[in-house]
């Protein structure tokens, strides 16, 4: 008993350096197969540096390897990102030479391995990413320059001298177990929150859970008091999040087993300038002309509720560290593979050609959209699955065309819309008449971001198939509701409303009411729009965006702004696709069959054999001929 204790003593007074050390056996031993451990190795011993018997990664090797895109400029931020995340779980020692140990951590964290060790982080990982990419230092008030590495290097000095030895991390974890709080715990005056009633515990459960499996929680918080400022203090620059939001953009279809190289070959100086208005619509989400950076109250509510995968291309990505081309499977014996290798091997990236991402781009629906809208949609969902169902510029702008274009397929659905916002005083008849149709506009317009034009994209995630509505909307709980620019944000299904989609002769609606068939005296003639909704009129001429912050509706409001606001817009386009492959595919075209065999058949109906028989007895029932009879009185 007393042996026992006396070691887990021993080992909760360990060095932070060997704490680290074992948490990177830890995770060598169970995040991975032994054969991904040989293939990491390989990668990594096959491109270190070495200095002093030690070997590390610079930052252009890992750069080249990754083949991060020179066009877009992110290689320094990935490299920033590697250094914090390789001294996982002491923030005190980042930035980290990335060693073969550092840089097993920042692939466990980046493919999200952990779970197999950190029980209590499986839903963490976005505070360290933010953590990563933050700046802790107000002297670093230029948004537009990346910090000089001696500044960095200056930071690094002042919380390192805080944790100069082993005895300063005990004293302080006494000091805690006694209730007191020691004088060098207490930072810089510059780092005392201003008011903490609404900012959470700036605890990380990643680290916490990774201390509390080495059984040294109280190195952890001392480290994390000493190490760093809290985290609401911290910001991301505006030009370094910009510039990471078009990386992930472009890595978003990305899988494991394919080279970002082929991405890259698309970067023309076209899909750049494309590129940089896609990530400038999200950077607007976080309100960036209000603050000097990303701050992580904004960051910690926009990420989970508009922008959910956002970071989900990071994981194939750092996942190619588990492929090596310097072996080969194919060579070894069967025989002697060891017994933990029997589950699935990992194959070789093999460079084939892939099915296109999508069998055409839409007017609105390009590449740099559909990486967006997977932000908020799983990939698997729409990478390689999505097909053009009605196209408005190919098949007009109707009803009737989408009637016949999208009816029938069993499966989900996203509408997309373009256009232009109107003026506020309507100009000519077909402004004024779509203006009087609605009720008077008591909200402003949306805000304008970096787009000078007017020009606006709203669309909708449909998860049933289309189909007429008459008394009640159709819908379900998975329905979304979004806008794509000129701000990114998502708008997800209420249960106070069901009205989530109506298909009428008047028009398409999103969270609107189904419109009345006869118009009742007292009541109003306009169009019923919900709290959140988007409404299409019947000639697919004109649209409205509302959103009333104060909810209510079959969509909830803006997570993130508590502001008002309408957007009436002329259309440009309108596109809708489904969500499937050629099963689904073929099932719409087995229905569409099915109906025009039955519309075939009611066709060919076909009279009796007396023509004539059938002839007077119709004329009887003044049904043809030219008598004037009402048919069949009888006076």
């Amino acid at each position: 008993m007393g042996q026992g204790h006396s070691d887990e003593h021993v080992a909760r007074n360990v060095s932070t350096e060997q704490l680290s050390h074992e948490l990177a056996l830890r995770f060598a031993k169970k995040c991975f197969t032994p054969l991904e451990i040989t293939h990491f190795k390989d990668v990594f011993r096959s491109l270190a540096d070495e200095q002093d018997g030690m070997q590390y990664w610079k930052e252009e090797t890992l750069c080249r390897f990754l083949v991060i895109p020179d066009a877009l400029g992110p290689g320094p931020l990935i490299y920033q990102m590697a250094t914090y995340l390789g001294a996982f779980p002491f923030p005190s020692l980042a930035p980290s030479i990335l060693t073969i140990e550092a840089m097993l951590k920042v692939v466990v964290i980046m493919t999200e391995r952990y779970g197999t060790v950190l029980k209590r982080g499986r839903a963490d990982r976005n505070k360290l990413l933010f953590r990563s990419l933050a700046v802790f230092d107000r002297r670093m008030s230029s948004v537009y320059e990346k910090p000089s590495q001696e500044l960095l290097d200056s930071v690094r000095d002042e919380d390192m001298e805080k944790v100069d030895t082993r005895d300063a991390v005990l004293e302080e974890a006494r000091s805690q177990a006694a209730g007191q709080e020691p004088q060098s715990a207490l930072g810089f005056a510059i780092d005392k929150p201003a008011n903490d009633e609404d900012e959470e515990e700036d605890d990380d459960e990643l680290a916490l859970a990774a201390l509390d499996s080495l059984d040294a929680i109280e190195v952890f918080k001392y480290d994390q008091r000493a190490a760093d400022t809290k985290i609401h203090h911290a910001q991301i620059p505006v030009d370094n999040f910009r510039r990471l939001l078009m990386l992930l953009l472009v890595i978003a279809p990305l899988n494991s087993q394919e080279s970002l190289s082929r991405h890259a070959e698309r970067l023309t100086p076209t899909r750049v300038e494309n590129l940089k208005r896609v990530a400038d619509s999200i950077l607007w989400s976080f309100t960036p002309e209000q603050n000097a950076g990303i701050f992580y109250q904004s960051f910690n509510k926009i990420i989970p509720a508009s922008l959910p995968y956002m970071f989900d291309g990071l994981n194939p990505l750092f996942e190619h560290f588990l492929f090596s081309k310097n072996i080969d499977l194919s060579k070894r014996k069967r025989s002697s593979a060891p017994a933990q290798m029997t589950s699935p091997t990992v194959p070789h990236v093999v460079d084939v050609p892939l099915e296109p991402l999508l069998p055409r781009e839409g007017d609105i629906l390009n590449f740099d959209i559909l990486s967006q809208i997977s932000f908020f949609i799983k990939g698997n969902n729409l990478f390689r699955r999505l097909r053009p169902l009605y196209l408005g510029a190919d098949a007009g702008f109707s009803l009737g065309s989408i009637e016949q274009k999208v009816f029938n397929w069993r499966a989900p659905s996203i509408l997309l819309v373009s256009g232009t916002r109107l003026p506020s005083a309507p100009e000519g008849t077909r402004e004024r008449s779509f203006a009087d149709s609605l009720p008077a506009k008591r909200f402003p317009n949306g805000v304008s971001g970096n787009n000078s034009h007017g020009k606006v994209i709203f669309g909708a995630y449909i998860d049933i198939p289309w189909k007429h509505t008459y008394k009640e909307a159709i819908g379900g709980s998975e329905m979304l509701l979004f806008q794509l620019s000129p701000l990114h944000e998502v708008f997800r299904a209420s249960t106070l409303s069901k009205d989530y989609l109506t298909f009428t002769n008047s028009g398409i609606g999103f969270g609107c009411p189904p419109p009345r068939s006869k118009n009742v005296s007292g009541l109003s003639s306009h169009t019923a729009l919900g709290p959140v909704s988007l409404m299409l009129d019947s000639s697919l001429e004109f649209g409205v965006f509302t959103h009333d912050s104060t909810g209510g509706g079959s969509f909830h409001p803006s997570a993130t702004r508590n502001s008002d606001w309408q957007d009436r817009f002329e259309i440009e386009n309108l596109e809708i696709w489904g969500c499937g492959g050629d099963e689904e595919a073929e099932r719409q075209r087995a229905a569409w069959a099915f109906e025009e065999r039955e519309a075939e058949a009611r066709r060919s109906v076909k009279m009796g054999k007396d023509i004539e028989a059938d002839r007077a007895l119709l004329e009887m029932a003044g049904l043809v001929g030219g008598h004037g009879n009402s048919g069949g009185s009888m006076g």
